[in-house]
Parts: C-alpha cells; structure tokens; sequence
C-alpha cells in the first residue's frame, strides 16, 4: 500500500486516515523519525498500560504494605533530621 501526503508551509504533513489505521495510530501517539540514507521511516512509538508493566520487574522483596513504608519514612526522615542532614 501506498498514500501522498503534502507538506504545508508549516512544515506539517497528515498521516492519511488508512495508514492510520493499519499501523494504529491515535492522537497524541508518537512518532519516531529514522533517516536511513535519503529514506525516512516514521515507527510508531507504541505506549504500554500501566496494566502491562504490572510484574515486569522481579520484586526484591515482599510488599510490607503501605503503614510499614510509612513507618520506615518516618523513621529515616526522623534520623536524618536528627543527625543534622536535610
């Protein structure tokens, strides 16, 4: 497949909507612009979910809940301040 688009004055080009389309572009997605001799290639830069980040990294250790991250706070920030640095 193959579409034109016209470069305005601005420098601005539309992405035709069937190209939009197949590769699943939506407003707001980026595009990265790779020059590749006197070729130009535009990859959409795809966005993940947060959804899909969940347990993408091993944990280190197990999720003491949110009272005990902020008793552990408390306690540095405490230590800090006490020991002069802020």
């Amino acid at each position: 497949m193959h579409q034109i688009a016209t470069v305005t004055a601005k420098g601005q080009i539309t992405i035709p909507k069937a190209i939009r389309q197949i590769l699943g572009i939506e407003e707001q997605d980026r595009l990265l612009f790779l020059i590749e001799g006197d070729r130009l290639l535009l990859v959409p830069l795809r966005r993940r979910p947060l959804s899909q980040l969940y347990r993408a990294l091993p944990a280190t250790r197990p999720y003491p809940g949110q009272q005990a991250i902020r008793e552990e706070m408390r306690s540095e920030l405490g230590e800090r301040i006490a020991g002069g640095e802020e």
